[in-house]
């Protein structure tokens, strides 16, 4: 065997095992999600559909106890408020019709975050109550961190010890009308920080085409929301692109995160994978 063929056959097999071999290993603990949408980047349209299904598809909805969008609280002038207002609904569609869709979670309420801020302050203040040392909440920061300050500071002082924020940027660390990402981790909570996910998962278009294009409505309704943002013409950095940034973090925890060394680059042949999977063995 030559060198060459030899270093094809190393070369394809980290490469299958790197997207088929990915592990599912959570860690223990719940999961709750902030996400914005409402601000002036789209992106957590694309980010809710994929984040969602890839719990479904991973077995893991059970384990999402919180589900809240909109949570840039202070309308930016980026935005107007009739965008404004479409992005609430467009967040609520992109839950709603995701959850109805993939099934599973039928145990949640998918919250707006300004339209239902004292519901939503309220319910991520249960899931911190619930904390423990051996089911600990796993807070996905996917917006603003006020929400996540406001419920924290509800909260009682030794449940924080229980409860680990996951971010992957500053510019959602570092947004709060409120709280400062400082104040956050002041309330003893542990920081979970990843690299950007924007790195692999905010792709040209055409990355996409096989969702797009594909034969199972669930993964075109995906796809449509995820394009949504790309349309939206509010901001100008989508034009062209088609983003789930958000959705890496929730791909860290399904496969690990620092408890069993989840994947921290999160990528879109995994996320294709995972879906089609379970598109596969659950036809309709």
């Amino acid at each position: 065997m030559t060198r060459i063929i030899k270093l094809f056959l190393f070369t394809f097999f980290i490469c299958f095992n790197y997207i088929f071999g990915q592990n599912i290993n959570p860690p223990n603990g719940r999961i709750a999600i902030i996400a914005d949408g409402n601000s002036p980047d789209p992106d957590d349209l694309g980010g809710t559909a994929v984040t969602l299904a890839l719990l479904r598809a991973t077995g893991l909805e059970n384990r999402l106890v919180h589900y809240s969008h909109s949570c840039d609280l202070v309308r930016d002038d980026r935005i107007s408020k009739k965008a404004e207002k479409e992005r609430h609904h467009l967040m609520q569609i992109a839950c709603d019709m995701t959850a109805r869709r993939w099934g599973g979670f039928d145990h949640l309420t998918f919250y707006d975050a300004i339209w239902q801020k004292e519901e939503t302050i309220n319910d991520l203040c249960w899931a911190i109550n619930a904390s423990t040392a051996n089911d600990p909440l796993w807070i996905i920061e996917a917006g603003e961190p006020d929400i996540i300050g406001m419920a924290l500071q509800k909260t009682p002082k030794e449940k924080h010890k229980f409860v680990k924020v996951v971010t992957h940027h500053p510019a959602n660390d570092n947004a709060g009308d409120f709280y400062t990402w400082q104040q956050i981790l002041n309330f003893g909570i542990e920081e979970v920080r990843i690299p950007d996910q924007n790195i692999n998962l905010k792709l040209d278009l055409e990355k996409w085409d096989w969702a797009k294009n594909h034969t199972d409505p669930r993964i075109r309704l995906i796809w449509t929301l995820g394009n949504i943002a790309e349309l939206d013409n509010v901001v100008k950095f989508q034009k062209g692109k088609w983003d789930c940034s958000d959705a890496g973090m929730v791909l860290y925890w399904i496969t690990g995160a620092n408890v069993n060394n989840g994947l921290e680059a999160g990528d879109i042949h995994v996320v294709r994978t995972l879906l089609e999977e379970f598109i596969n063995n659950n036809q309709k």
